[in-house]
């Protein structure tokens, strides 16, 4: 009976570590590619970065910056929490578009991102305002 419980016991660690390593980066290297598709208006990337319920939103949002100069600036990002299962993520910097030679700053830390693991990548999945300020 012992052996059977060593066994089971190896067996989950095994599972977890193997899952584990099919995992590709962090939650928050998945939300800063994805900020870096959108100022890069790459909007394929932007897509391929995002999960598939957040497809339409990365396309809305790497167009809206076709038209203007824009670059990030100070971003950093960090996992704040657990939410089932999505991984929170807080960023701070912000995106700054220049709008016919004026700048304008968009800011990063009103909003909180949410991350998920799909096909073994951690991808952007959304977000909500207001819980970084």
């Amino acid at each position: 009976m012992r052996n059977v419980i060593r066994i089971v016991g190896i067996l989950t660690f095994l599972s977890l570590a193997i899952t584990a390593c099919t995992q590709q980066g962090s939650a928050e290297e998945a939300i800063e590619a994805y900020l870096n598709a959108l100022v890069s208006k790459d909007v394929i990337r932007a897509v391929n970065k995002s999960c598939l319920d957040w497809e339409e939103g990365a396309h809305a949002e790497a167009s809206s910056f076709e038209a203007v100069i824009v670059r990030l600036d100070g971003l950093a990002c960090s996992p704040v929490g657990v939410s089932g299962d999505q991984t929170l993520v807080d960023c701070e910097g912000k995106i700054v578009a220049n709008y016919g030679g004026e700048d304008q700053d968009i800011p990063l830390s009103g909003r909180t991102y949410l991350a998920v693991v799909e096909d073994g990548e951690w991808k952007m999945c959304g977000y909500e305002t207001g819980r970084g300020e």
